[in-house]
């Protein structure tokens, strides 16, 4: 009876311990979902936080212009009369070369990096891209400055003017004297900038390809080109397409590189040779100069508008990439 009794004390110490140990890790699996619950919940509350306050800062200047303000091309400071046309045409302006420069580069090395670099070669070039995305972006727009737009002005934009003045779209495109500065060299800088972002996330989504579908594509007789265009980039879409997205994000908001090579001029011009300003440049260079509720108000709502346009395009590229995936699940 003895042994018995000593078993039995044995198992209810053992079901103690075991009951201690659970509400122990009960207590800290519970801590963590409220620490992460928290940190969700400050993310929601700064965002919010930060449209509430473009709002109430905008206020004054949507009461004065409404509507009127997105379609206007003025900005007076002398007379209060401002508007955001300019502004937002040389932000998605800007953006859309960048992205036409950086998404078909940043491919194209993400290719050759995982298909056709030689391994020792790989680490080196890699590491080079990605030290592009650490370079400040003050030190692109001296770059721009003094490298890129004399030579833009002396070589390629005369050569552009030339070559298209007698087709009929492109000689409006390419119009005008070669000023070196401008909305198209504020877009190739911005495709430099936003480069290693796509170039970087497109290699690092390429190797996760499994190598057998690619073995399998080369069995049947398929180039590298086909492997590439049939198997590693449908595969991989969802991933190229954020990388697309982040990149395309970064030049929605970029504001030193652009504001030293574009030329800050309030006005939309059929040219992309010439000089025009984006919704970032315009705050950077005008936020310490502005006098009046109007003038800092009209600021202000450009930032909202920026916000905005930032958010829908994200929030576009989020439904892209639902439809992707719900139609790879059908």
């Amino acid at each position: 009876m003895s042994d018995i009794a000593f078993i039995g004390a044995g198992a209810k110490s053992a079901e103690i311990d075991r009951r201690q140990t659970l509400g122990k890790l009960g207590l800290f699996d519970r801590l963590f979902h409220k620490l992460t619950l928290s940190a969700a919940v400050l993310v929601l509350l700064l965002l919010g936080g930060v449209i509430v306050s473009l709002i109430q800062g905008s206020l004054p200047a949507i009461r004065a212009f409404g509507f009127g303000f997105l379609g206007s091309q003025s900005w007076n400071p002398v007379t209060d009369n401002f508007g955001a046309m300019a502004p937002i045409y040389g932000t998605v302006t800007t953006s859309l070369i960048a992205m036409l420069v950086a998404v078909p580069v940043g491919l194209g090395v993400a290719v050759f990096l995982t298909e056709l670099c030689p391994p020792p070669l790989r680490r080196p070039i890699g590491m080079a891209i990605e030290l592009l995305a650490g370079i400040p972006s003050i030190i692109y727009g001296i770059w721009g400055l003094f490298v890129l737009a004399p030579f833009l002005q002396q070589y390629v934009q005369p050569a552009l003017i030339s070559t298209f003045a007698d087709t009929p779209v492109l000689s409006t495109l390419f119009a005008g004297p070669p000023y070196g500065i401008g909305v198209l060299t504020a877009g190739l800088i911005l495709g430099v900038m936003v480069l290693p972002f796509v170039a970087s996330i497109s290699r690092d989504v390429f190797e996760t390809v499994p190598p057998v579908l690619k073995e399998a594509a080369s069995g049947i007789g398929c180039t590298t080109w086909e492997v590439v265009r049939y198997v590693v980039i449908p595969y991989t879409r969802v991933g190229v397409i954020g990388g697309v997205m982040l990149g395309l994000g970064r030049a929605l908001g970029e504001t030193m590189a652009v504001t030293f090579v574009i030329g800050n001029a309030h006005k939309i011009s059929g040219s992309l040779i010439a000089p025009g300003t984006t919704i970032s440049a315009t705050i950077a260079n005008e936020f310490t100069e502005a006098v009046g509720d109007i003038y800092t108000s009209s600021l202000i709502e450009l930032g909202l508008i920026l916000f905005v346009i930032t958010f829908v395009v994200l929030a576009c590229a989020r439904l892209l990439l639902m439809r992707i995936e719900h139609k790879a699940g059908a």
